[in-house]
């Protein structure tokens, strides 16, 4: 069963659409002992860091983050899931995230572009992970963001986009996996990669 994380802000439906069409048994929920139980966990996000960290601990799911993860159980953040496995972020200075992985997200900076980053954009995969292994290079995703992940070690960018430079689009190590675009609105492309998370095993 693939757990998907209500903390009341999330694009949640559309990722469990998506799961359910590749065959998974997909449940939202905000039952730690569910997610606890899960083979596999979902953490989306939509909305500003600081308004999600806040429903994340009064939900009071945070142990429940970092009991899964510290299981091995594949674990794949969504968009701003993908920023909150960070220490914390400018656009909410004060707030600690998930700590997962050490690094602070930064406002994205490209002179001359529009920000917020909106649209469809290529991939570069950088390093290897279970999401990409079918994928072929430079594959279209969509993304929606003003802010990246600036992970203290780079070793831990699978995934970068260009924006006006270089910017974070997937981190990972083990089985903590996650994207800053949306896999559930980027087609067959996002399809796979949602197939590939699907696939891994703790």
């Amino acid at each position: 069963m693939i757990a998907i994380i209500d903390y009341g802000m999330g694009n949640l439906y559309s990722v469990e659409k998506a799961l359910i069409k590749l065959g998974a048994d997909a449940s939202i929920t905000s039952d730690p002992q569910i997610i606890a139980a899960a083979d596999h966990v979902v953490l989306p996000g939509v909305g500003a860091f600081g308004d999600c960290m806040r429903n994340l601990e009064q939900s009071g799911l945070v142990p429940v983050i970092h009991k899964v993860i510290s299981e091995g159980i594949p674990f794949l953040g969504i968009c701003l899931g993908l920023q909150l496995l960070f220490d914390g972020s400018e656009e909410d200075p004060g707030v600690a995230g998930l700590g997962i992985f050490p690094g602070m997200v930064r406002k994205i900076i490209a002179p001359g572009l529009k920000i917020p980053h909106m649209g469809w954009n290529s991939l570069r995969i950088e390093r290897q992970s279970p999401l990409f292994e079918q994928l072929q290079a430079n594959p279209y995703v969509y993304f929606v963001h003003s802010y990246h992940a600036v992970p203290n070690d780079p070793e831990l960018v699978t995934a970068v986009t260009d924006y006006g430079g270089p910017v974070t689009a997937a981190v990972g190590r083990g089985n903590v996996q996650a994207v800053q675009f949306h896999p559930e609105k980027s087609s067959s492309v996002g399809m796979q990669i949602l197939k590939g998370f699907k696939g891994m095993k703790a």
